[in-house]
């Protein structure tokens, strides 16, 4: 038996899927982008008038990448500290790599999940960054 949950804080799923669902102590995040709320607005992105990336800062998306996993794990009884996985999908691994390892350190100095990180080549918006993460809810936390 699985919960769907929903945050009133993070950006709305691109397509018909949930924030996230809980599985007895497991919560599984959906894919993370670092979209705005109620908005289709991307920190650290310039796009030019057919939508197509002109510019972009990474360091800029993966703070607010890790904004919106946190308003996800906290809507759904969870915390930063009680991530377990994280997958991290980069569109430009050779240019973003440095910049990206470097914000997450500062995120993840406590608690460090077991991480992986591929490049792609594309991603369902303008963004250059994703994550897809798994944590844990105490019973007394869950929704």
């Amino acid at each position: 038996m699985s919960k769907k949950i929903t945050s009133s804080s993070a950006p709305e799923p691109v397509g018909s899927y949930p924030h996230a669902r809980l599985v007895g102590n497991l919560l599984f995040l959906s894919g993370v982008g670092p979209r705005k709320k109620n908005s289709k607005k991307i920190p650290g992105v310039t796009l030019d008038t057919h939508g197509n990336i002109e510019e972009y800062c990474i360091e800029t998306q993966c703070h607010s990448v890790f904004a919106n996993v946190r308003n996800i794990l906290e809507a759904s009884g969870s915390s930063w500290e009680q991530l377990v996985d994280v997958q991290v999908f980069l569109t430009n691994m050779k240019d973003d790599f440095k910049i990206y390892n470097q914000v997450y350190a500062e995120y993840f100095a406590s608690n460090q999940p077991c991480r992986t990180t591929v490049e792609i080549n594309c991603l369902p918006t303008p963004i250059a960054i994703e994550l897809k993460c798994i944590a844990t809810v105490t019973p007394e936390e869950q929704p």
